[in-house]
């Protein structure tokens, strides 16, 4: 729903491409179902399935007003970075894109471990957080996003555009349990399936 022209762009660019899903989304009984969804996802967007992890810790049950533990995730996330040798995060920004309570929790781990990692060189990037009016404004934010992209000039912000956007309407039909209608509407008019503007994290 978010990332999916990050995604088509790494790819696009051979870069190797791990996806970390923090929760198995269980907050109605269906995180088997959506386990399988997500993997079917990845496999539309040329991600292997053995690259993408999907955690299901008791500790991180998703749902608004479960707050996930930022020391667990930035362990987490710590983990997975030495593993597999990653160089890059992408993660959300500290308002999640929809306000979502684990989005920015998220956020905040990938932060701490920022914070803490010493003798390692990695480069951590967020999605930013557009307000309402440009969020559902489509195709349209492609300019908009790259004109504020352009106006920064200072190498801290990316704007990458989405080079498969009936790809991502693809993959996002594969979450089944979740393809509503107002979700089909989200994809269809929503920026963020058309562009992403990324945000360099510093220490």
């Amino acid at each position: 729903m978010f990332f999916a022209p990050t995604i088509n762009y790494l790819i696009s660019e051979g870069h190797n491409l791990h996806v970390l899903c923090m929760s198995t989304g269980d907050a109605e009984g269906k995180g088997n179902i959506r386990k399988e969804e997500l993997y079917l996802a990845s496999a539309i967007l040329r991600i292997p399935v053995q690259q993408v992890k999907i955690v299901d810790h008791p500790d991180l049950q998703d749902g608004f007003g479960k707050m996930w533990n930022w020391n667990l995730l930035a362990n987490i996330v710590d983990e997975e970075t030495r593993a597999h040798s990653i160089d890059l995060i992408i993660t959300f920004d500290d308002y999640g894109v929809s306000g979502h309570c684990n989005h920015r929790d998220v956020h905040q781990g990938v932060r701490k471990l920022l914070h803490v990692t010493s003798g390692r060189h990695f480069e951590v990037w967020k999605l930013v957080s557009i307000g309402i009016a440009r969020k559902y404004s489509g195709i349209v934010d492609i300019w908009l996003s790259i004109l504020f992209s352009r106006c920064q000039q200072n190498g801290q912000y990316q704007c990458l555009l989405n080079q498969d956007p009936v790809k991502s309407y693809s993959a996002m039909a594969q979450h089944s349990s979740q393809w509503v209608w107002f979700r089909k509407l989200f994809v269809l008019f929503s920026s963020y399936t058309y562009v992403n503007t990324l945000k360099r994290v510093n220490k």
